[in-house]
């Protein structure tokens, strides 16, 4: 090994959790395979992976430049940055009333029927200026961050209007220019219908087909297209409609998916050849066999399910079990799952969903990158990549969703700099 300079030396991880080894999204018993290294270093310069491997390896091979930073993980697990793929992270007001109502036995439809749910927020950030999402979005980057994320997907989709759908691509923008974590960008003006297009639902698809995929696109605001795809709200025919529009224009489909109701849309994502396909609460079998054999990342959000009081989670085991690769994220948004804690996702995803601690790490890191298409620039801990590195105060990896509830984080180096810790 030639001898490498390094501005970034991280030395003596009881565990290191390289994730390395594969190129895509990890499926099946590959989930389960962290690539560890015990007694394990690491090596940065200029925010990127130089070196990864056993501590006696990396410290001979690497040169310390000038004001290097030399780190100690005795005891401790380094890792990845979570990557969290799914997140309303721009949007105005807060939703705690309907925290009451659910508490009284409401349902989510019932609240949305009613003008709360998704509506709600929609007023919330029609009214709220470019200025006030920009500081509540900074807000929430900062608690990712101290919980270990260092990339986010950000939506639109509370303005369902062009002016407030723009304005919420704006924002996400200004976010990702401002703040340490990555921020990437999803048009969802298929989130839900807007009042004013109460009883003319076509109308509003035609609008997103016709002006809003096309401003999205022509502005470069967006990398996805997302839909809400459910029998009560976008159908499998007008979501297919939006999802090829957007790729026609570039905008890269992905896909709210057969939370509610069975009703295709994890087939449709398959047909349509999406990144990523979430919630699945009620995925059926056959719409698991298409994703598997399509590649497409399940995204499962344990947080929502247990956030929304449901008495079932999405079906993990099946879906890895059937090779689909398994990604997870907060859905962090203000109505049903208001947190940005990536690790109580991790412990949600065991306890609810019966997966494993590697698998869930595997979900929330690697997977999770791949289902924003962001696998080869982090997720992982190889040369070449960012060098966006955790140090958790745990001694083992099984430690960190079981220790659930608290934030286990001690270190964030972002693109090789200290941001927390």
């Amino acid at each position: 090994m030639m001898q490498l300079s390094a501005d970034l030396l991280i030395t003596g991880a009881a565990q290191l959790l390289t994730f390395s080894g594969l190129d895509g999204p990890r499926t099946g018993s590959e989930m389960s395979n962290l690539s560890l290294v015990e007694d394990g270093a690491l090596a940065a310069r200029d925010g990127k992976i130089v070196a990864v491997g056993k501590t006696s390896e990396v410290v001979k091979n690497v040169a310390l430049l000038p004001g290097a930073q030399v780190v100690s993980a005795h005891g401790k697990v380094v890792m990845p940055c979570f990557v969290d793929p799914h997140t309303h992270l721009v949007c105005g007001g807060s939703r705690e009333g309907e925290f009451l109502l659910r508490l009284d036995g409401a349902e989510y439809l019932d609240i949305l029927a009613a003008g709360g749910g998704i509506l709600s927020t929609v007023k919330a950030t029609r009214q709220a200026s470019e200025a006030e999402l920009l500081q509540k979005g900074l807000k929430l980057l900062d608690h990712f961050l101290c919980a270990g994320v260092g990339t986010v997907e950000a939506k639109s989709g509370y303005g369902l209007d062009m002016e407030t759908e723009l304005k919420q691509l704006r924002v996400a923008h200004s976010l990702d220019n401002t703040h340490p974590v990555d921020v990437v960008h999803t048009f969802l003006g298929a989130h839900a219908f807007p009042p004013e297009f109460a009883g003319r639902r076509e109308e509003y698809v035609d609008l997103i087909v016709g002006e809003l995929i096309p401003k999205v696109a022509a502005e470069g605001l967006a990398e996805f297209c997302d839909v809400f795809c459910e029998n009560t709200v976008f159908t499998i025919e007008q979501s297919r409609k939006i999802l090829e529009a957007g790729k026609q224009h570039g905008l890269k489909p992905k896909i709210h998916a057969d939370e509610i109701v069975s009703c295709g849309g994890a087939e449709l994502a398959a047909e349509v050849g999406a990144v990523s396909a979430d919630h699945l609460l009620q995925i059926s079998n056959q719409g698991i066999k298409k994703m598997a054999e399509a590649k497409i990342v399940a995204v499962l959000l344990p947080g929502t399910a247990f956030f929304l009081m449901k008495d079932k989670f999405a079906p993990a085991r099946r879906l890895i079990e059937a090779g689909v690769p398994v990604a997870l994220s907060t859905d962090s948004n203000p109505g049903s799952s208001p947190t940005q804690a990536m690790a109580l996702i991790l412990s949600l995803a065991c306890l609810g969903m019966k997966m494993k601690p590697a698998e869930a790490l595997t979900a929330a890191t690697i997977n999770a990158a791949y289902a924003i298409d962001r696998g080869h620039l982090v997720g992982s801990l190889e040369v070449g990549k960012k060098a966006d590195i955790l140090i958790m105060d745990a001694p083992n990896y099984n430690y960190i969703p079981y220790h659930y509830g608290i934030n286990l984080v001690e270190t964030v180096f972002k693109n090789g700099k200290k941001v927390v810790g």
